[in-house]
């Protein structure tokens, strides 16, 4: 079996699953083999009623105590007895699972496996796993994988098929050098995938993770370095001069630039009057004023007698530059630039007619969204395209566009706030500039972390807030999408919301699920004040600009990495009224509180990654996932910070002795990079 082998050609995989597999970006045996466990179950030994945590999953050895009642509540059917140890009893309840009523004998004696919750002050444990005593043995200290599920897929055929999977193929020949594994101290290929899906212990799944994160960063590395190469080769085609419209601009501004804006313009001119291409990254807080930037380097080129193209995320964002750009020139009376916006929503016909004036030259300015590099798309004389980190502009598309004549410019805008060492790595095809001060005018954020019993309080300061005229950010955890409970979760805690709050008051409703169109929509609205209260997963964290938002309030703080949180605290505190942000935390443990303490010290978001690299140990091997930037599959920036180094190291040391990777020892390496460079840089946008 090859590892390209679709999954159809499986034992046990027919039409059905094999669509639900897709559904989840699974179509070959190897991409199977690539889909990680999430987390992993613990078999841990049993411990005794009485000393059980709540809120933690556990297993007791206990005695069915009573008989068996079946309750039907709505349409769900709800199974309870109690059971009992030395120690004390415990109510126990399992939903809509009606073949327990013959297994669960009065006197029987059972593992039972789950949560202590309380409800009505009392503890019990719900729809907990049963075993008998003897099945539990067997399991005990194992850990067992847990996947990303989608409905219909179960954990237990894809563990099924990944064991067909490793039981099947051939074993691959290891393609790193063997000096950088003794070096770095990491196991044999075959070992770590085998051992990631199904490790005996902690110590086993750390090792061979360690061997996945540093080969998945270290290609990455190979791969920015071998592209850095081609675009250091590139001369300037696009020569920008200096002229006198920026400087005005800058003066008739209503605010002055910061000392570190300037600084980053001064860069900008300095690259695009070079003899190189501009490859530059310009990383700043949000709100630390990028935009401003990027519009003054799209004048410069409108000036040169150039194209711009500025490229973001979503449509609303798109729509707010254009209209933002727009004022600009009218306000400034600018006279060279002739700008547009080009979006998935322009109608077909308006799309004919831009495309035209894109191609004729008519328009110079073009605002939108990843529409502007459709193949539709004929630029006359494309000198600068300027995007937000969230589609990192690739050496990819640029190369799609200078098919179409000379490689432009780049510049990249990113408001994820790495530190600097880690940077370099990521971005080591781009040269780097920070914006590290937040405009003079603008009214530090006030934050708070408290427990969950403060809520109400919470609620009634939104209420407050919005009575004011103001609007409020409600962000609850992302549910993992598998879990089939994301849009749920923002669902129900919404209708909640809507309870507590006076009816007036509209509150809607962001996730991750939602059509383009659905969420467009309801950003728009938020944005032009119709929805006083967004209730939403993190996809509001590129959204939109509202300056009227000035509470943002985090349920389940602790859930989300530092850098995230600072992020998400950044949509507010735009306008001109005093922002807030509330975290609430939901549980009581120490270092979280020492962690989210770091955020109410500080709004400065270099420090706060700083601080989150240095207290997040690797041992975090499940953290949330950092959003936004670069979504590797097991590799996380900032937990796996020393592994990055490590392989960027190697990286750097394999290149300088053989760049073309043409001796011997590289050969399977450049194979594997070949196969990596084609379908994995795609998924991190570059």
């Amino acid at each position: 079996m090859n590892d390209k082998t679709p999954l159809r050609e499986l034992k046990g995989v027919g039409e059905k699953t094999e669509k639900l597999f897709q559904k989840i970006g699974i179509t070959t045996a190897e991409e199977l083999l690539r889909y990680y466990p999430r987390t992993y179950d613990i078999y841990e030994e049993p411990v005794e009623i009485a000393s059980a945590e709540e809120d933690k999953t556990v297993s007791i050895r206990a005695t069915i105590a009573t008989g068996i009642y079946i309750n039907q509540i709505r349409n769900l059917q709800v199974l309870t007895t109690t059971v009992a140890d030395a120690s004390g009893r415990l109510p126990v309840a399992w939903f809509n699972a009606p073949y327990l009523r013959g297994t669960l004998k009065k006197g029987s004696v059972f593992i039972l496996r789950g949560k202590i919750i309380r409800k009505k002050g009392r503890p019990q444990m719900e729809h907990p796993e049963i075993f008998t005593p003897a099945a539990y043995e067997e399991i005990i200290h194992s850990m067992q994988p847990v996947y990303g599920l989608t409905k219909g897929l179960s954990n237990k055929m894809i563990t099924k098929l990944v064991h067909q999977i490793l039981d099947t193929r051939p074993l691959h020949g290891e393609y790193l050098p063997e000096e950088i594994r003794e070096r770095y101290q990491l196991a044999d290929a075959n070992y770590a995938i085998r051992t990631v899906h199904f490790p005996k212990n902690m110590q086993e799944l750390l090792t061979a993770r360690k061997r996945l994160v540093f080969d998945e960063f270290l290609l990455f590395v190979l791969a920015i370095q071998l592209l850095k190469e081609k675009t250091e080769e590139a001369p300037n085609t696009f020569p920008m001069k200096p002229v006198w419209t920026t400087e005005e601009i800058i003066e008739g501004l209503p605010y002055d630039l910061t000392g570190a804006q300037k600084n980053v313009w001064h860069e900008i001119e300095r690259d695009l009057s070079g003899h190189k291409l501009m490859s530059r990254l310009v990383q700043g807080d949000v709100g630390s004023g990028k935009t401003v930037i990027a519009f003054l380097a799209m004048v410069l080129s409108a000036e040169n007698g150039f194209q711009s193209a500025l490229m973001v995320p979503t449509e609303v964002l798109a729509n707010q530059h254009y209209e933002g750009f727009l004022r600009l020139i009218e306000e400034q009376n600018i006279a060279s630039c002739h700008p547009v916006l080009l979006t998935g929503s322009t109608t077909a016909r308006q799309k004919r007619e831009i495309y035209q004036k894109i191609a004729d030259g008519e328009v110079n300015v073009i605002i939108g969204t990843h529409a502007l590099i459709q193949e539709k798309v004929e630029y006359k004389n494309l000198g600068l395209v300027i995007t937000d980190e969230q589609h990192r502009f690739g050496v990819r598309q640029r190369e799609a566009l200078t098919t179409r004549g000379n490689p432009p410019h780049v510049l990249v805008m990113s408001a994820t706030p790495i530190p600097r060492t880690l940077a370099i790595i990521l971005y080591g095809d781009l040269d780097i500039s920070i914006i590290d001060e937040l405009p003079a005018k603008r009214l530090p954020i006030k934050n708070c972390v408290v427990g969950t019993s403060y809520r109400p309080k919470a609620y009634s300061f939104i209420e407050k807030q919005v009575q004011m005229g103001r609007q409020a950010y409600v962000i609850c955890p992302m549910v993992e999408e598998s879990e089939g409970l994301e849009a749920e979760n923002v669902t129900d805690y919404a209708r909640k919301l809507q309870e507590v709050l006076p009816g007036e008051i509209k509150v809607e409703i962001l996730h991750g699920k939602m059509k383009p169109k659905e969420k467009n929509r309801i950003m728009e609205a938020f944005a032009s004040g119709e929805i006083q209260v967004l209730v939403s997963t993190t996809v509001v964290e590129v959204g939109v600009n509202v300056p009227n938002a000035t509470v943002m309030m985090v349920e389940n703080a602790e859930r989300f990495g530092l850098a995230q949180l600072h992020q998400l605290r950044g949509r507010v505190g735009r306008g001109e009224h005093q922002s807030y942000c509330i975290f609430i935390q939901g549980n009581n443990e120490e270092n979280t509180s020492k962690r989210l303490k770091i955020l109410n010290e500080s709004n400065d978001g270099f420090y706060i990654a700083g601080e989150d690299l240095k207290l997040r140990g690797p041992g975090d091997l499940f953290g949330i996932r950092q959003s936004g930037l670069m979504e590797f599959k097991i590799g996380d920036i900032y937990n796996d910070a020393g592994i990055l180094k490590n392989a960027s190291e190697a990286a750097g040391e394999i290149l300088a002795l053989d760049f073309d990777l043409i001796l011997p020892q590289h050969k399977a390496l450049k194979e594997h990079l070949k196969g990596y460079m084609s379908e994995e840089l795609e998924n991190l946008g570059i």
